[in-house]
């Protein structure tokens, strides 16, 4: 059964020699409620244990933060200068928030990239983390660090459905619910499109 998982994911990502482009495969919807105007880029590290369980790696943004604060969010954020690709990013972000050592992941390939509301246009990259991997989060961004089993986003029954008002338009959105963290917004999104590429019968 992880075995088949693990093939399922792997067959449903971008390789890592063929990175997305920065257009979003929700260009269209965020184009009617941000306009077309340049996206800024960054990236997210979808991390998943090499182990058993095949937790996914999630964290829970400090309260303080000036965007997505208090929210479940995939260690990630803004693609700097310094930064050779987006998944220097993810692994650079990674080690910032949560004390991830970059020599502790092994990249697997890209989800495509996902547009939001706040202007960005992010990357999802996913790979495998070590089981050994001690995390250490950062207390000024994260507040806490914790896992869920891939098999809970592969169970029909927990994706849930609902509706909200922006500006005036309408928006089917998805989330889940997990041991009282709500994972909804751009990380529901993500993981949406994920369990689609994986023929979740979503």
């Amino acid at each position: 059964m992880i075995d088949d998982t693990l093939a399922r994911l792997r067959g449903a990502l971008l390789p890592l020699e063929a990175p997305p482009g920065p257009r979003g495969w929700n260009h269209d919807d965020m184009a009617q409620l941000i306009g077309d105007t340049p996206r800024r880029h960054a990236a997210v590290l979808i991390g998943i244990r090499d182990d058993r369980e095949q937790n996914v790696l999630l964290t829970l943004r400090t309260d303080t933060l000036q965007q997505h604060a208090g929210q479940v969010a995939f260690p990630g954020g803004r693609v700097e200068p310094d930064d050779v690709d987006v998944v220097a990013t993810a692994l650079r972000e990674s080690h910032e928030e949560i004390g991830l050592d970059a020599s502790m992941v092994t990249p697997l390939g890209f989800l495509e990239a996902f547009e939001t509301i706040s202007g960005y246009s992010v990357t999802p990259v996913v790979a495998r983390v070590s089981a050994d991997a001690v995390l250490k989060p950062d207390p000024g961004e994260v507040a806490e660090v914790f896992e869920v089993p891939l098999a809970f986003f592969l169970e029909p029954a927990n994706l849930r459905r609902y509706t909200m008002d922006f500006r005036g338009h309408r928006r089917d959105m998805v989330e889940f619910l997990h041991a009282g963290y709500r994972i909804w917004g751009v990380t529901a999104a993500i993981l949406f499109n994920l369990l689609k590429r994986m023929g979740h019968p979503c």
